[in-house]
């Protein structure tokens, strides 16, 4: 039965949120490690332990064997920018104003002399700096704190990583560039270290790889963060171990091939083994939490199977992402959930882990997921809300339970049970119609709420 009211679940969600962050305020004698590995545009059905058996991906898989699969679990928005957004924060990246990637949002601002005005130039957008971030949280708490991969939250360097909590950077800070000349293909050159532009050779995949391993090495007396924004396997499709592939331009940006998008697949997966490798050698793998997962759904050459659609989309395909968590010190091995979860709970689930219980300078609106992993705890019901504007395309969807409404921007409301139809084939609204109704209501609360969060924004 759906809950009477849309405010109703929203206190009990924070009742929920609340209580599981107490509960694991305990988390550890000795605070965990975290490594945080994301890889971008990332098919559902592109891992061994998802189905997928044209690509290797043994390293990634022991993830799963050893720790927690989620089969339902989602990324906060179908594109890049938005979805390490409600990371970074652990809340809905409409707060901050972020809806879509930065380069292809349609409402972007900047304040001139009070006044919010439209902002041309996507190098000067960035999350804004009212924001705290998980790195800043975990860095209060003596944690050191180490990014390396794409970063788009901000070009310059105010928005730069060591700016936003860490220690350290090594990456490419725009939404893509070349794997090997590490530019967009308007020319803007993305690498840095720190806030310093750095030129170095190699493919961009194994440059972070080397550089997250080495991290865990250097770190390995103290808790650390380590977060792994993979490029891969966003555009251009380019394959290692071949430096001479010519520079990618506006006209070249998406050739490729399934073959190429499975060597880069490959190539994330094996600096997985590498920093799983230094975890053990360095007598620390017990006691680190581990966590693999997609900022949304694959495009072009990826396997969402058995989802349908692709990246940019509020369909299944678009959103719903792998999650895969190891913490041998903590969590079940071999543990399959179908716990309902979302992008933004990893930032509360850090912090729990951690043992921070302090009030976050803002309410959060994911939840703490470890007591959710651990026993015999069944799935919370709980719901979630993707809205993007592209193109002057608008589309929305909401999930409860069960239980899917989504409208893609071509004015027709669909109603979807996801228990019985993953695939989203058959349009039930019209058998449920006062389900359908509940949940578009729901949805027009949610947004009336986050609208009114982004009016506050703008008139500061």
């Amino acid at each position: 039965m759906l809950p009477t009211s849309f405010r109703q679940a929203l206190r009990l969600g924070f009742l929920h949120a609340s209580v599981v962050l107490c509960g694991l305020s305990q988390a550890a004698e000795t605070p965990p490690n975290i490594v945080f590995i994301l890889a971008d545009d990332f098919g559902y059905g592109d891992l061994g332990c998802m189905g997928c058996r044209d690509i290797a991906t043994p390293n990634i898989d022991r993830l799963a064997a050893e720790g927690v699969k989620f089969t339902d679990f989602y990324a906060n928005a179908p594109v890049c920018t938005p979805t390490r957004t409600g990371f970074m924060t652990g809340r809905w990246q409409q707060r901050c104003g972020l809806e879509f990637a930065f380069g292809y949002q349609v409402e972007q601002f900047r304040r001139v002399k009070d006044e919010w005005v439209p902002e041309p130039d996507i190098h000067a957008l960035g999350l804004p700096l009212t924001e705290t971030t998980i790195a800043d949280r975990l860095k209060s708490a003596s944690y050191a704190t180490g990014a390396f991969g794409k970063w788009h939250l901000g070009f310059k360097n105010e928005f730069n990583p060591t700016r936003r909590g860490f220690d350290e950077y090594f990456g490419e800070l725009l939404g893509h560039a070349d794997y090997y000349q590490h530019a967009y293909y308007d020319g803007t050159y993305a690498l840095r270290e720190g806030m310093k532009p750095v030129k170095t050779k190699g493919y961009f995949t194994d440059l972070i790889n080397e550089r997250a391993t080495r991290f865990i090495r250097d770190h390995a007396k103290q808790p650390f963060f380590l977060y792994v924004p993979h490029l891969a396997v966003h555009a251009p499709y380019q394959p290692p171990d071949a430096p001479e592939t010519p520079m990618v331009t506006k006209a070249t940006m998406h050739h490729g091939s399934r073959a190429i998008y499975k060597a880069m697949v490959e190539r994330i997966d094996r600096g997985v083994g590498m920093m799983l490798a230094e975890l053990e050698k360095q007598g620390i793998a017990d006691n680190t939490l581990v966590v693999f997962s997609s900022d949304n759904g694959g495009e072009r050459f990826s396997r969402n199977a058995p989802l349908f659609h692709h990246k940019a989309t509020v369909w299944e395909g678009g959103i719903r992402v792998p999650c895969l968590m190891r913490w041998p010190a903590k969590l079940p091995k071999g543990k399959v959930t179908a716990q309902m979860a979302i992008t933004m709970d990893l930032h509360a689930t850090f912090l729990a882990a951690a043992g921070i219980t302090a009030p976050a300078p803002k309410p959060l609106d994911g939840i703490n997921l470890l007591p959710l992993l651990t026993g015999d705890a069944k799935p919370v019901e709980r719901t979630f809300f993707w809205r993007i504007d592209r193109s002057n395309r608008k589309q929305k969807a909401i999930r409860h339970g069960p239980w899917k409404y989504i409208n893609d921007g071509n004015t027709m409301d669909l109603l979807f049970n996801l228990n019985d139809d993953i695939g989203e084939r058959n349009d039930l609204g019209y058998q449920h119609p006062e389900i359908l109704e509940d949940l578009k209501a729901r949805l027009k609360t949610w947004e009336d709420e986050i609208d009114a969060t982004r009016r506050e924004i703008l008139v500061r």
